[in-house]
């Protein structure tokens, strides 16, 4: 069997197109941008820019090491996208706030990817985007479910 008719190499072909044009869409004309871990942080912070949040946070929420995260929360300060403040509570916590070139940052991303969205129903009539969802509903169940499952060979 041809490695383009496996199903997981289709998946993973999509999967770096789409990041690809996003990149290129958000991205174009820019030196540096976030890796992939950044934007998800980037996003949660976004996303709770009314809450407090802490380096504990960012670790449990994306289940990375407290070291791993000391270095990428470092890389990002420096690269201007975060800043720490201490709290009046605790003056060791150190509170992660987004910078305005970050919040903008992640809205360029967002509207690359509703950019790139639809220019991926376009390609699809809309039949076919429901079917097309159907399956990957299925294969993400199947896949689910087999790693839930124990294996008793």
């Amino acid at each position: 069997m041809e490695y383009q008719e496996d199903l997981g190499f289709q998946i993973r072909t999509l999967s770096h197109l789409v990041k690809r044009m996003v990149d290129q869409t958000a991205f174009s004309g820019k030196d540096a941008h976030p890796t992939g871990v950044q934007g998800w942080i980037l996003g949660y912070l976004y996303n709770n820019q009314d809450k407090d949040v802490f380096q504990r946070d960012i670790q449990q929420q994306f289940s990375i090491r407290r070291s791993t995260v000391t270095g990428i929360l470092q890389l990002m300060e420096k690269n201007g996208l975060i800043t720490r403040s201490s709290v009046d509570r605790d003056a060791r916590l150190k509170k992660l706030e987004l910078t305005p070139y970050a919040i903008e940052l992640h809205e360029r991303v967002g509207r690359s990817i509703r950019q790139v969205e639809t220019s991926l129903a376009e390609s699809l009539s809309p039949e076919e985007k429901q079917e097309f969802i159907r399956l990957c509903e299925k294969i993400r169940a199947s896949l689910l479910n087999s790693d839930a499952a124990p294996s008793h060979k």
